[in-house]
């Protein structure tokens, strides 16, 4: 039986007991990549940094990479060619995944490794995604008081992050491609110049509800300012959705100079 080319042990994750008996439960954890060596997930991600600059594997260092001509010392794992995968036969609990590519996750811990001040960040952006209010006030409020165990970037910088691996959009530009009204709401209060007399009553009364002051902001820290790679604003983004964004764009809400 093949064996974690990393750690070496059987390519199984144990796992939590539901069934009330003392016995461990063991399910699949096998992630064979293009040469036939295989993986844990997690010790493959653990290599992440080098596998995401050299593209290939880690223990017999052949050609992982699909459809590029290369890796390069120079290589980076923000300047991975278009296109580029490396596909890999995943087995788990759930079944069998062919053809799985995982160079994007690779891609993304080996950032983070770089970065870690980062992790809060992008788990702002899911927020803003989703619509979880409350998580992304939760989240602001511990980079305030510098809390948690990742290094944390502070509320400013954190509620104005661009992600390099999403094609630099903000948390604005995220709330509107996804329809999330309530967090766009947020946003403005939070991080842009729109005056107070533009939003309704029953959103600035939710917010002082929660205790969200509305703090100071300079025209150039103006959220709705913020561009994605290809020079588009968060109004930009409505305005090529339409439907129901064509009134807030025309209200000049999204318009960072208003």
């Amino acid at each position: 039986m093949a064996a974690c080319k990393v750690c070496e042990q059987p390519l199984t994750l144990e796992v939590d007991d539901d069934d009330g008996t003392d016995e461990p439960q063991f399910v699949p954890d096998d992630l064979e990549v293009s040469c036939g060596c295989h993986y844990h997930w997690q010790c493959l991600l653990d290599q992440a940094a080098e596998l995401a600059v050299s593209l290939k594997c880690p223990s017999c260092d052949a050609e992982l990479a699909t459809n590029v001509a290369g890796s390069s010392a120079t290589n980076t794992f923000l300047q991975s060619v278009p296109g580029t995968t490396i596909l890999a036969r995943y087995t788990n609990e759930g079944g069998v995944q062919e053809n799985y590519d995982i160079l994007p996750a690779i891609i993304e811990e080996a950032y983070l490794e770089a970065n870690p001040e980062a992790r809060p960040a992008r788990a702002y952006h899911v927020m803003c995604s989703e619509g979880d209010v409350s998580g992304i006030i939760e989240l602001l409020r511990d980079a305030e008081q510098g809390e948690g165990d990742e290094p944390l970037m502070d509320s400013a910088q954190l509620i104005r992050y661009q992600d390099p691996l999403g094609d630099s959009k903000s948390g604005l530009h995220l709330a509107v491609e996804k329809g999330q009204e309530e967090v766009i709401w947020l946003l403005l209060w939070l991080a842009s110049t729109l005056p107070s007399g533009a939003f309704s009553e029953p959103a600035v009364r939710a917010a002082h509800e929660v205790g969200i002051q509305r703090p100071s902001t300079l025209a150039s820290e103006d959220i709705r300012s913020l561009r994605d790679n290809q020079g588009r604003t968060a109004e930009a983004v409505a305005a090529q959705m339409g439907g129901f964004w064509t009134a807030i764009v025309q209200s000049g809400a999204l318009h960072p100079e208003n």
